[in-house]
């Protein structure tokens, strides 16, 4: 899939995925002209390196983000706090589910490391998303 590119990944068009480049390093994502063809009826998903974007990703009308890039934060204090994000985003989206604007999101920590190889009260995860269609529809 090319970057910025919308997949309908339904025979209906009612799903939209779009995936862009990675903003954090590269500033190279474009969400606006990401969002240009989705149908206005559609659910639309936007798959990005980082959560850094959710602000422009709620305004541009998508309905879920999904990320990663934080590492949840890869060394954490007890409890899971984590000490560095490397990420220009509040804390509550360094890891896990969140919300902005009505628009869903998903910062996943990953099951990897980043400079050092080591991860502190922050276990790894592969996350799998199970999207169920409302049943009012």
């Amino acid at each position: 899939m090319a970057r910025g590119a919308v997949a309908h990944v339904s025979p209906r068009r009612d799903l939209a995925l779009v995936a862009v480049d990675d903003a954090h390093f590269y500033r190279a994502d474009n969400i606006e002209k990401a969002a240009a063809n989705i149908p206005h009826d559609s659910v639309s998903i936007l798959l990005s390196h980082t959560p850094e974007i959710y602000r422009q990703a709620a305004h541009a009308g998508f309905d879920l983000m999904l990320s990663g890039h934080t590492h949840g934060g890869q060394i954490c204090l007890p409890g899971g706090v984590p000490i560095l994000l490397e990420a220009k985003i509040p804390p509550a989206l360094g890891a896990g589910a969140w919300r902005h604007s009505g628009m869903a999101g998903y910062t996943s920590v990953g099951a990897g490391s980043s400079v050092v190889p080591v991860r502190f009260n922050n276990r790894p995860e592969i996350t799998l998303h199970r999207l169920v269609r409302d049943a009012s529809q």
